[in-house]
């Protein structure tokens, strides 16, 4: 009986093994569940979730170009004024500029309708020959010929001319008034008489008489007016002849501008 029970063990086959190849067919099983839902994540979630880690990582934008969600920081309230204050300047400087620039060209205006005016005086009265006008950088400039004022080596002005002087100072009378400055200059023709001893102090006394007649008018106001004398070293013409020596002897009036660039 007992060899009998021993050979029927034996040949009972041992199924133990079942229990561990069960549980790898479970894992199997939940492995292929598990891939399964993966791979049928919905793709705009996916893609969602995607982007989000990108721009975590990257501070930027995302693979779609999407902007980051995280605002850039702001800047403080220090920068911000100051920004501003930066800006307010230069619109400040350029409003400026624009200011001077169009009352430049407002004094300019003026200076030309001046000059028309006092074109219209020498036409009216035929002296486009001894009186010529012309604005320049520094201003309006009258200059007329000293034969027209002077005896040869005199200071002292016409009376024929005294007219002429009277009615120049008429056409400086503005408001608001402009400096003036009359200048004197002569030739390079040595002078020594009893009253000067250089075309130097000639010319500074041409300048000064002429001055004194214009102011003669009492509409103007002597403060705005100046007198120079440059003997012969401002020259205009050429000294070695006698059409160049006569454009030398001259004097000047300029009228200068109220605003300059």
């Amino acid at each position: 009986m007992r060899r009998r029970k021993k050979k029927h063990d034996d040949d009972h086959m041992d199924e133990s093994w079942l229990i561990p190849y069960a549980d790898l067919l479970t894992l199997l099983l939940a492995l292929f569940i598990v891939l399964y839902a993966a791979s049928s994540v919905d793709a705009q979630k996916f893609q969602e979730l995607s982007e989000s880690f990108n721009e975590v990582f990257t501070g930027g934008t995302g693979i779609m170009d999407k902007h980051s969600p995280v605002e850039p920081p702001k800047k403080s309230e220090v920068e911000v004024k100051a920004s501003a204050a930066v800006k307010s300047d230069e619109k400040a400087e350029l409003d400026e500029k624009e200011i001077a620039r169009q009352a430049f060209l407002k004094d300019q205006e003026e200076l030309r309708e001046l000059q028309e005016k006092i074109k219209e005086y020498i036409k009216t009265n035929n002296l486009e020959v001894q009186f010529i006008t012309k604005l320049t950088d520094e201003g309006l400039l009258l200059t007329i010929r000293d034969n027209v004022l002077f005896d040869s080596g005199s200071a002292v002005v016409h009376n024929t001319d005294l007219d002429v002087a009277k009615e120049l100072s008429e056409l400086l009378v503005m408001n608001p008034p402009r400096n003036i400055i009359i200048s004197g200059h002569t030739d390079n023709v040595p002078i020594r008489n009893a009253e000067f001893d250089s075309n130097w102090e000639l010319s500074v006394m041409r300048a000064v008489n002429f001055m004194k007649i214009i102011l003669e008018n009492e509409e103007l106001d002597p403060q705005w007016f100046s007198a120079k004398g440059f003997g012969e070293f401002e020259p205009v013409g050429d000294n070695t002849t006698n059409e160049g020596r006569a454009l030398n002897r001259r004097v000047e009036v300029l009228i200068l501008p109220r605003v300059t660039q």
